[in-house]
């Protein structure tokens, strides 16, 4: 039983009441109003893998925060919110599950993830920095011409007499002066650690397009690992996608917002998969 068996998006009746008492006014944007109703896009009905597929455009990314948003989900980044966002909001409504509350409600971005690989690789450089200062002072330290005057030259004097010792050496200085290195990940190393760390057991997640930085050998990992957190864990997963690697996975209920109205489709009949489909077919005899 997924924790969340419904999402209703405003009443397009509801939309142009709105639409029609503020259009008069000096805005030019009416954002997320609009967006979804264009595709007759009314409501979802979940399993507890559901996917939302579709173009630049489509609207999926824009259901998928406002659904977060309605949930009070969990988020790393902040992201544009227009003057009628909680107008919006307050005109749609879901429904739960009959079992017990989730333990955590996320939504996971590109965002979330490039910020992720981002700072890693500055702890990295600074991490690099560190290390290269510690020389420095090692090498002052074993060849300088030290005296001391007073107290305060005390922890200098340490440095000076470990440096001059036999046992001391460049490489055992700085393993003890400062923390270990974090490894350097490449960013499709790093963006599935992030997937690994943030998807725990019984929570629902929302994921936006999580085969951004990932090779397919990768997103066929995460897939697998999305499949397992929802069939042994208690997750329940809605994502917008246009991976086949994604879009294929066991027991996605997967709307298609390229059609309008928006319409419920088996992953094989997707047009983003039959281009694949239809370009390794052209191919065959190559492999």
């Amino acid at each position: 039983m997924p924790y969340l068996e419904e999402f209703r998006f405003a009443p397009i009746e509801k939309e142009e009441q709105f639409l029609n008492y503020i259009r008069p006014t000096c805005y030019d944007t009416f954002y997320p109003f609009g967006v979804l109703s264009a595709r007759d896009f009314r409501s979802i009905t979940f399993e507890p893998l559901t996917i939302l597929y579709g173009g630049n455009g489509s609207g999926k990314t824009t259901a998928l925060n406002i659904i977060a948003a309605k949930l009070d989900a969990d988020r790393d980044t902040l992201y544009n919110r227009s003057s009628f966002y909680e107008d919006y909001l307050d005109m749609c409504s879901y429904k739960k599950g009959e079992g017990p509350d989730p333990e955590e409600i996320r939504i996971i971005t590109s965002d979330d993830v490039f910020d992720f690989m981002l700072n890693l690789r500055s702890l990295n450089e600074n991490l690099d920095e560190k290390r290269q200062e510690l020389f420095r002072e090692y090498t002052e330290a074993k060849y300088a011409h030290f005296q001391m005057r007073s107290l305060d030259d005390y922890e200098q004097l340490k440095k000076v007499v470990y440096a001059r010792k036999r046992s001391g050496s460049h490489s055992k200085y700085v393993r003890e002066n400062m923390m270990g290195n974090v490894r350097e990940h490449s960013n499709g190393e790093s963006a599935f650690l992030y997937f690994t760390d943030k998807i725990r057991e019984d929570g629902i997640y929302l994921l936006d397009e999580p085969e951004n930085s990932l090779s397919p050998e990768r997103q066929t990992e995460l897939a697998e690992y999305l499949e397992s957190s929802v069939r042994f864990y208690g997750c329940q997963i809605i994502m917008a996608t246009h991976s086949p690697f994604l879009l294929s996975m066991r027991g996605a209920r997967i709307y298609d917002l390229d059609e309008n109205p928006v319409d419920i489709k088996p992953w094989t009949q997707l047009p983003n998969v039959r281009t694949y489909y239809q370009f390794f077919e052209k191919h065959r005899d190559e492999f």
